[in-house]
Formats: structure tokens, sequence, C-alpha cells
């Protein structure tokens, strides 16, 4: 058996040399962990579910098993720039997350240049209403929600927890949110120097409003913001502002460096064959749990 899942292993490593052109490196990375066993204890509850005034769509992952008490629920935003990406290449962070007790809804939004800030963002709002309305027929409890994201994915998850103001205009109750981490994420970045940051935010009249950071607060949920020293895309310095300035009101968050990992490698810790890398995943959980009262 051991000799047949390492051949299987070497045959996909095969085909993603001559598939790297055609598919994207999060949906290899997810065939890495199902061959890896990350399918094993989580399963697709819900694929392509439809939600929003655009079109969007989400899937929602859970434990393997019989239903119980309702499940506290992760919001995942996968990155790309907001330019690229797409939630079922983001297999492998479902089946981690719902592993772990978690139901997950990973929703899709619309990306740049078809639009830009803030329409993205307006999806990322009306996945969270659609959560607050309608998890709990899949087995969520809408009491204990979280959100949590990478890179671009990041940005959308902690802006989200922090402008309450977004949510409240769909019917979102303040206070939704219970916590959030945020993987890698942009949160402090004007002056706009990427050619993504200046294509999705640079036609916004008031730059201020793009960023994270304009709406740290003291009565913010609490927040994990991830980094390392070796993210060359994302640099650290805009967690790190962040964390000083939610510190500075009074509220609670978490800073934690990685050190050599690469932007890719810290979502990359999440899928089983790559969880070695770092702690990332069981960090992750910890204090999303904790944050909870679990």
């Amino acid at each position: 058996m051991l000799r047949a899942a390492a051949l299987g292993a070497l045959a996909l490593v095969a085909m993603i040399g001559a598939m790297r052109a055609f598919v994207s490196p999060p949906w290899l990375l997810s065939q890495l962990d199902r061959l890896a066993g990350g399918q094993t204890g989580a399963r697709l509850l819900a694929e392509g579910v439809p939600f929003g005034t655009h079109g969007q769509r989400l899937d929602i992952w859970g434990p393997k098993g019989e239903a119980g008490a309702p499940l506290p629920v992760v919001i995942f935003w996968y990155g790309g720039g907001w330019a690229k990406g797409e939630r079922t290449s983001y297999a492998f962070a479902g089946r981690a997350l719902a592993r772990a007790g978690f139901l997950v809804a990973i929703p899709d939004y619309r990306k740049v240049p078809a639009v830009h800030f803030p329409a993205f963002l307006d999806d990322g709002a009306e996945a969270v209403a659609w959560v607050d309305a309608n998890i709990a027929r899949f087995g969520g409890d809408r009491a204990r929600v979280v959100v949590m994201g990478h890179s671009a994915g990041a940005w959308q998850a902690v802006m989200l927890a922090l402008d309450a103001r977004r949510l409240a205009a769909r019917g979102v109750a303040p206070g939704f949110i219970k916590a959030g981490v945020g993987l890698a994420g942009p949160y402090d970045f004007h002056p706009f120097t990427s050619a993504r940051a200046i294509a999705a935010m640079g036609r916004w009249p008031h730059p201020a409003e793009t960023q994270p950071i304009t709406f740290a607060r003291a009565d913010a949920p609490p927040l994990l913001l991830v980094t390392s020293d070796g993210d060359t895309t994302v640099r650290k310095q805009n967690a790190i502002n962040l964390a000083a300035r939610l510190r500075e009101l009074g509220a609670p968050v978490e800073l934690r460096n990685h050190g050599p990992l690469t932007h890719e490698e810290v979502v990359m810790a999440l899928a089983v064959p790559f969880r070695a890398k770092g702690p990332v995943l069981a960090e992750s959980l910890a204090f999303l749990k904790a944050a909870m009262g679990e």
C-alpha cells in the first residue's frame, strides 16, 4: 500500500510538471494535499452555492461524521492580488479547517480588471451577510463566526472585521465577526507602488478608505496577524503597523512572524504535505478557538 501511494505521488508530481502552464499553484497544492491524506476527516458539504447580487458562489466544507451540535464557522478568502483565484483551488484550506471542527465557507469574489475597489470588498460583505442568514441550514452556529484569509484574502477578512459600517449596511449586527486571522496580508500599503495595488485601488478617490489600518478601532474583534521575514510580496511592515495601531487603541491583537517563510509558504503550511514549514495552522486554530472561548 505504501509503495502504491509513493508511486501515486510520483505520478502526480510528473503530472504537475506537465500541467503548470494550464492550472494554478493553489489547485496543484490541493491535489497534493488530497493525495497526502488531507481529505481524511473532512468533506465538501455544498459546492457552488449562489449568494449576493453579482452571481457569486461559495463552497462549504465540514467535518466528516454525523451532524451534531452547531459548529463554529470560519469564512476563508483566498488571495491573488485582487486579480485571480477561485474557491475550488483552496480545498486544502477548507479541509484543514474542517478537520479541526469548523464549518468553512470559501466565497468567490469579482476580480480586477472587471471591477475595482470597493466591488470585491462588497462581495465579501455579501458573503458575510449570506452566512449570517443561511449558515444554520448547513449546521453552522451563527453566534460563532470568524474570518480568515491569505494575501488579498487577508486584506478582505481584516477589512470586514474592522469596517463595521460595510456589514451594517447589509443588515449584519455589530459584533457578528468574533475574531479574524490574516495570513501575509496588506493592511497599510498607500502610497501604492505595486502594479496590482494600483490596478485594484488606484481609481478610488479616497485612498485611505482602501487601507485596513484606517479602520482600526478599540472595539475591534481579536485579530491574529501572521507575517514573515521572507515575504517579499507583502512586506511585514503591513502587519507590524496595523498591530501597533490596534495596540495603541487597546484592541486585542497578536502578531506572529514566521521567519524565512515566503509569501506563498505561509498559506502552503495549511496543507498536509507542507505542514512542517511552520505552525501556521495550529496557531491560527488555537487563536480562533480561544477568541471564541473554547
